[in-house]
């Protein structure tokens, strides 16, 4: 039953550390983050990782992209779309640049520089969808930039994860032209079903004379949508950022948003963010933290201006081209899926492996008070105007 008791804890510590973070002027997404680290290997050692606490998370994530698509403007997507574009560019050139040259400055060879590049290249939104949520601005003109960007930064990302799989990898021969289809094949197919299908489907599916079915089909279109990307290579949650946009245009979006919510806070997104910390070990680090520190201000910084540049010539003003930014900063559990995939290929090296991680988890922690506080500025001048 050592599942139960991991429940109660995260459950109930994500909700207490979480107030404690508005109170201190911070988003709660923060001290949900901050109490996994607290409880797991690197402190406690109350929570260990295992399949529970993966599959639920899995579940979270899933469940807190598809809530984002739900409540995201179409029109105003469709809008920001050659800024999403340029952000991911931006947001991809200066990552991998950076990620390289400090790999390479601390000794390592030029092919797990390399891949050091397309680690810090990738980029999470999930934690930064949360931080929008609470600040009311994910359909702001910033926040649909960002989550446009992080669908073109996912493809992206994963094309160049392949192309070094296929060159450098141990074993890992990739097609890139496959890859590339499977992507093509997966938005074509999504766009159809989600435009002409879904909707049908929830219609007919809603008159069955069982509970709650309205909200059960739309789990199975998050849940079938996810699958779907993943079996196309592509991150699941993009699969079920794009299921909650297609039920988002029916006439069912309220009642599936308003029921929905209380099933992901209450259970599975608390789960999600703990899974994120207790990555952190802070085992054989010792002579490394040099290297953590110099690859976590290149990873922030990067990020940040290259998404703000993409932003600003794009036309945003320089506070939201930041907040555009800050928005891109967090790596989350897609730059920890690219890191374990190039340790099987060995385009990283072991020792590094735990340093890489670290690095990923201080970028996920440091994107909440940077969103809020480039977000809060952006409020201000709109204020002030």
């Amino acid at each position: 039953m050592d599942f139960i008791y991991y429940l109660l804890l995260i459950l109930l510590l994500t909700k207490i550390f979480g107030h404690i973070t508005t109170l201190l002027g911070q988003p709660s997404v923060l001290g949900k983050l901050l109490i996994g680290i607290i409880i797991g290997p690197a402190f406690f050692g109350w929570i260990e990782s295992n399949d529970f606490i993966h599959y639920f998370a899995e579940i979270g994530v899933i469940l807190l992209m598809f809530i984002a698509g739900l409540e995201t403007d179409l029109e105003q997507l469709k809008q920001t779309w050659k800024s999403a574009f340029a952000v991911a560019i931006g947001g991809i050139i200066l990552p991998f640049l950076g990620g390289y040259a400090a790999a390479d400055a601390f000794g390592l060879n030029h092919n797990y520089s390399l891949f050091m590049g397309v680690v810090f290249s990738a980029t999470s939104v999930s934690i930064s969808v949360q931080v929008l949520k609470d600040l009311n601005r994910l359909n702001s003109r910033e926040g649909t930039t960002i989550l446009g960007a992080a669908v073109v930064d996912d493809v992206l990302v994963v094309i160049l994860l392949a192309v070094m799989m296929s060159f450098l990898g141990a074993g890992t021969a990739v097609s890139l032209g496959m890859l590339i289809s499977k992507k093509i094949i997966f938005f074509i197919i999504t766009v159809i079903v989600g435009w002409f299908v879904v909707p049908r489907f929830m219609k007919i599916l809603e008159r069955i004379t069982v509970t709650e079915p309205v909200i059960t089909m739309a789990l199975v279109v998050c849940f079938a949508f996810a699958y779907f990307a993943d079996l196309m290579g592509m991150a699941a949650i993009i699969g079920a950022f794009a299921a909650g946009i297609s039920i988002s245009q029916t006439s069912f979006k309220n009642t599936v948003e308003s029921k929905i919510e209380p099933i992901a806070y209450s259970i599975f997104v608390p789960v999600f963010f703990v899974s994120i910390g207790l990555n952190v070990s802070f085992k054989g680090i010792g002579n490394q933290i040099g290297f953590i520190i110099v690859l976590t201000v290149v990873a922030v910084l990067t990020k940040l201006i290259g998404g703000a540049l993409g932003a600003r010539i794009t036309g945003m003003n320089n506070r939201s081209a930041l907040a555009v930014g800050s928005g891109m900063i967090s790596r989350g559990e897609v730059a920890l899926i690219i890191a374990s995939a190039g340790l099987q290929a060995k385009l990283l090296p072991n020792e590094y492996f735990t340093s890489v991680v670290i690095t990923v988890i201080l970028t996920t922690l440091i994107a909440p008070p940077m969103l809020k506080l480039f977000f809060r500025d952006t409020a201000t001048k709109r204020g002030s105007q």
